[in-house]
């Protein structure tokens, strides 16, 4: 029996070591730093020295400056590129005869690949970008380490309220793009279709439209319209302050860590795109296995 209890101690004793390493070795890389970034923003909210109402002004202010702010570009961007599409497929598919597919394109196009994937990268080169050299600045003007010798936590002061907010923003400004995208794309369709005569010779409706793209909408893509731009949310705004709070205390370096931390987040963006994407892929195999 004690021969059989010291083998299981030496089995918890040595996957304890391993956690151990790996947790030294992840913290050692820029990636795991992030993760500990996130966790420690998150972890702030639940400090004793929080404040509500500063908290949630920040908060507040950083949603807007995200979100609002950005709204004008967005809302263009939305729907010059809803009408492209709307177009594309619409004349492609009526020519090879898969008229019944619209609306399934129209879904894996805007509302859930390019939609989400289009809108993050606005808001990380616009307000990601701002994010870093915000804090970026105070850093190098001593003003983060002024905060810390207050007792007013940094984590707590600039990370918390710009993740929160960013990813506030972030969800608001997908839906918003993907409404806009469809909805307004539509309407310039239908303006230049009077305009030129109906040169394309485009038969649509707002009926047919909206009827065939809510057919094509399943119960995922209701879930992965809330977790997609939450998770890009939270990457943008973590990666954002990550590369503010780790810059050289040298002015000339707020440039390229602005320029770092979106590219980081473009990069970051697709490669989550791809993961959360392997959840359609299975639903795919087995939609084709059920054919088969």
């Amino acid at each position: 029996m004690e021969q059989h209890l010291s083998k299981e101690e030496e089995k918890l004793t040595f996957c304890g070591n391993l956690f151990h390493k790996l947790g030294l070795f992840l913290m050692k890389r820029t990636l795991g730093q992030q993760v500990g970034l996130f966790v420690r923003a998150i972890a702030s909210i639940f400090s004793e020295s929080r404040s509500f109402k500063t908290d949630s002004r920040n908060i507040i202010l950083q949603t807007f400056f995200t979100g609002v702010e950005i709204f004008p570009v967005l809302f263009v961007v939305a729907t010059l590129f809803g009408a492209v599409v709307i177009v594309e497929i619409m004349t492609m598919m009526g020519k090879v005869g898969f008229s019944d597919v619209v609306g399934s394109l129209m879904v894996v196009v805007i509302i859930r690949e390019l939609g989400p994937i289009l809108t993050a990268f606005l808001i990380a080169g616009r307000s990601g970008s701002s994010l870093t050299t915000y804090v970026g600045g105070m850093v190098i003007d001593s003003e983060v380490d002024a905060l810390a010798t207050m007792g007013v936590d940094p984590i707590r002061y600039l990370v918390m309220p710009g993740l929160i907010g960013g990813t506030i923003a972030t969800f608001i400004m997908t839906i918003i793009f993907s409404g806009s995208a469809i909805g307004a794309g539509y309407l310039v369709i239908k303006v230049l279709t009077v305009i030129t005569g109906n040169v394309l010779n485009l038969q649509l409706t707002w009926d047919y439209l909206s009827t065939e793209i809510l057919k094509a909408m399943t119960f995922t893509d209701f879930i992965f319209i809330v977790i997609k731009p939450l998770v890009f949310g939270c990457i943008i705004t973590t990666n954002a302050c990550y590369q503010a709070m780790n810059i050289p205390r040298d002015i000339r370096q707020v440039p390229k860590a602005t320029g770092k931390s979106v590219i980081k987040s473009f990069f970051y963006i697709v490669c989550a795109d791809v993961v959360l994407s392997l959840f359609y892929f299975l639903d795919y195999f087995n939609e084709i296995s059920k054919i088969i």
